[in-house]
């Protein structure tokens, strides 16, 4: 790979910290930009979910589960990664759509167990009613967002790499290439550009003359004080999942990316931790610490953008809503496409290009 190519990453969540990890890695001279620092907006309000869980197409599936991989391997290059495989008990369909969702996974390869109410206890001895019917997936995993984007910043600067913070206000354009940026009223040149802005990935690329395709809902996640441990893993639930940090919290959404705060955040949060308590035995002394509500960058068609910019040269766009899950898989094969050409096969039904067809 190019030692000398000079590359932008626009965006510090969990993506652009992939990306620029791994360009940096592999030889490219990498400035990483972001309005709000290190963690961006979406990443530190995400629950944390590593999967290829249900609602997928195998396309879809075969791109995740690569990912699960490779944050294996990620964590090997990066000793100490707060990577835990906890696994996940998971009950929030209908006994037929479990069925179903269970079925078509098995035949695709994802590890299922079916299990039942005593198993389910096993697995998650405080749950207040354990279900009748659980699905339960040993291969799935929490990488803490903020951690490991620590981590991947502070591995890629020992490696050369430059973070600024600055407010990105365009791409700056020379015959229908990008040659740069211009970041609180400063120009800085570069070879390609790469957006990963999530939410405020729309608006920068539109400075090229680039429409993305994003819709940004609200997502409530509420955080409870640090206490004794509770959760084994991963819970999935009907109209709740929660989990339990590594240093105690229990984070909880109406599914995992959040739900609708409403009018009134603070008293929506309040009911749902209410929920969630009724829901673990010994949680009496559990106390509400705070909520989040993130914005998911979440394409049209809810899958991702991984691509380079038809009609515009030096620009590559990667913005998502499985960031955690994918987050490695996409630094990995967007430092391939853009230093060595090479697209990879998984990326093939998440061209930009698709939108304009």
């Amino acid at each position: 790979m190019s030692s000398t190519k000079q590359i932008i990453v626009i965006g510090a969540g969990i993506i652009g910290a992939s990306i620029a990890w791994h360009l940096t890695k592999a030889g490219a001279q990498v400035t990483v930009i972001s309005e709000s620092g290190v963690g961006g907006v979406a990443t530190p309000n995400t629950f944390a979910w590593i999967n290829a869980s249900w609602g997928n197409p195998e396309t879809y599936f075969r791109l995740r589960t690569r990912a699960m991989a490779e944050w294996t391997r990620l964590a090997k290059d990066l000793p100490g990664l707060p990577l835990t495989w906890c696994g996940g008990l998971c009950w929030d369909l209908s006994a037929d759509r479990l069925e179903s969702y269970a079925a078509e996974h098995s035949s695709w390869g994802y590890g299922i167990e079916r299990v039942g109410r005593e198993q389910a206890s096993r697995i998650e001895p405080n749950l207040s009613e354990p279900p009748e019917l659980a699905l339960y997936v040993a291969s799935e995993g929490v990488a803490e967002p903020i951690a490991t984007i620590n981590a991947l910043f502070a591995d890629a600067e020992q490696r050369g790499a430059r973070i600024v913070t600055g407010v990105v206000e365009r791409l700056t354009l020379s015959n229908g290439k990008v040659t740069g940026v211009v970041v609180s009223g400063e120009t800085i040149a570069a070879d390609e550009v790469v957006v990963a802005a999530g939410v405020g990935a729309p608006a920068i690329a539109a400075t090229a003359g680039i429409k993305l395709p994003i819709e940004t809902p609200p997502g409530l996640i509420v955080h409870s004080r640090r206490h004794s441990k509770l959760l084994n893993g991963l819970v999935l639930a009907d109209r709740l999942h929660m989990r339990q940090t590594a240093e105690g919290r229990i984070i909880a959404g109406s599914d995992f990316g959040g739900g609708d705060p409403g009018e009134n955040a603070e008293a929506s949060a309040r009911e749902l931790f209410e929920t969630m308590k009724a829901m673990l035995r010994g949680a009496d002394q559990l106390e509400l610490d705070f909520h989040t509500v993130g914005y998911r960058p979440t394409p049209v068609d809810g899958f991702p953008i991984v691509s380079r910019a038809d009609g515009v040269g030096g620009l590559y766009i990667a913005v998502t809503h499985s960031g955690i899950t994918l987050a490695p898989a996409i630094g990995l094969f967007a430092a391939r496409e853009i230093l060595e050409g090479q697209r990879d096969p998984l990326l093939a039904p998440y061209a930009l290009s698709r939108f304009a067809q």
